[in-house]
């Protein structure tokens, strides 16, 4: 089994297939994304981190973003937007696989996220279908129509284990 990563390490900027993906300084840089494909942003929260996706031609252009914020050990993901892109679905998929990354470096045991028509992605990674009850309180409350979960890419963990974590 591969030792978990560090913080510094699941922060490092990368680049795949002419993409580069780095972690954001300020979380407000990928709120246009956002406003553009019309998806809330976190109001009122504090932003954990927050990922973007830039085409290597172009580095300030940001192409596609995930934020997060965190609530104890759990973290809701927001995103991620893709707005252009040759594949976006899998520049969505790397967007996910840094957050994912980012916040286990962090410690975090939960990652929540909303559908978003992206169930290809979030079953990639093992993402699994939730009640709304599962959410900590420090996250609840924002409407939605459905959730997934992630505990450390395993489908095998039952909600009770959630509630007390």
């Amino acid at each position: 089994m591969a030792p978990a990563p560090t913080l510094s390490s699941a922060t490092v900027p990368r680049v795949w297939q002419g993409i580069g993906y780095r972690p954001l300084p300020d979380a407000a840089q990928a709120r246009s994304l956002f406003e553009f494909a019309a998806l809330p942003w976190p109001a009122g929260r504090d932003i954990a981190f927050a990922w973007g996706a830039a085409a290597a031609a172009d580095a300030e252009r940001l192409v596609g973003a995930v934020v997060a914020e965190r609530s104890g050990s759990a973290v809701m993901l927001h995103g991620p937007v893709v707005t252009a892109g040759a594949a976006p679905l899998e520049i969505a998929a790397q967007l996910v696989a840094v957050a994912l990354e980012h916040a286990t470096a962090a410690g975090v045991a939960t990652v929540f996220v909303r559908p978003q028509g992206l169930d290809r992605v979030w079953v990639r990674f093992g993402f699994i279908p939730v009640p709304e009850s599962t959410l900590p309180a420090g996250l609840a409350g924002q409407a939605s129509v459905g959730l997934y979960a992630w505990r450390g890419g395993s489908a095998l963990w039952t909600l009770r284990e959630n509630a007390t974590a």
